[in-house]
């Protein structure tokens, strides 16, 4: 064989080894986050009421949230461990867990974002004390802190903590027990309250 074609072989070889080394790697973590957007925003930043932020939310969250959509067990929910959605029990399935840690970096690593969400002004405010007698433990910055992995709430759409909220307090998903000892104490009007001043939040 000529050094011409040896070199053509050598060539074709590395080029084939190149593309089968990035389909076994599959996708990239910008890529699968990517396809987040369509409900969630361009970079995890949510421009729909019913769908939460993922921007700067931190990996523990994260993974533990898709972890819990893929269990579902044909509609019974098991604790915490278990999580009820419209659509995302069948999306999470889709993903491996090292897929899954993947996104979750991916989104951890950018700045939390706050939507500019309507909100009643005089709810926030009443909720602003509701916030410091009975979420500011687990909820720390007004919501906005990333590393107490109970999820950001500052500047989330209000329509989805309220449906989420409504979740919670049916029993359609397991409430947290630290939560659930503090929204008892709460009232109907409170608890509206507290979720228009983690709206407010800028």
């Amino acid at each position: 064989m000529s050094c011409k074609k040896k070199a053509l072989v050598a060539l074709i070889g590395s080029i084939f080894m190149a593309g089968a080394s990035t389909a076994l790697a599959g996708p990239s973590a910008k890529a699968m986050a990517d396809t987040c957007a369509g409900c969630h925003g361009t970079d995890g930043q949510s421009v729909g009421p019913a769908s939460p932020n993922l921007a700067g939310m931190s990996a523990v969250y994260f993974i533990d949230s898709m972890t819990a959509f893929k269990n579902l067990e044909k509609g019974a929910w098991s604790g915490e461990d278990a999580r009820p959605a419209t659509i995302m029990n069948r999306i999470a399935k889709g993903y491996t867990d090292e897929q899954i840690e993947a996104m979750a970096e991916y989104f951890a690593a950018m700045p939390v974002y706050k939507a500019d969400v309507p909100h009643d002004a005089a709810k926030a405010k009443k909720g602003a004390a509701v916030y410091d007698k009975a979420c500011s433990k687990c909820h720390d910055e007004n919501g906005a802190l990333a590393d107490d992995d109970s999820g950001i709430l500052a500047g989330q759409w209000l329509p989805w903590m309220q449906y989420s909220m409504q979740d919670f307090i049916s029993g359609n998903r397991e409430m947290p027990k630290k939560m659930k000892k503090e929204v008892k104490k709460l009232s109907d009007e409170e608890i509206e309250a507290s979720l228009h001043f983690f709206a407010s939040q800028k």
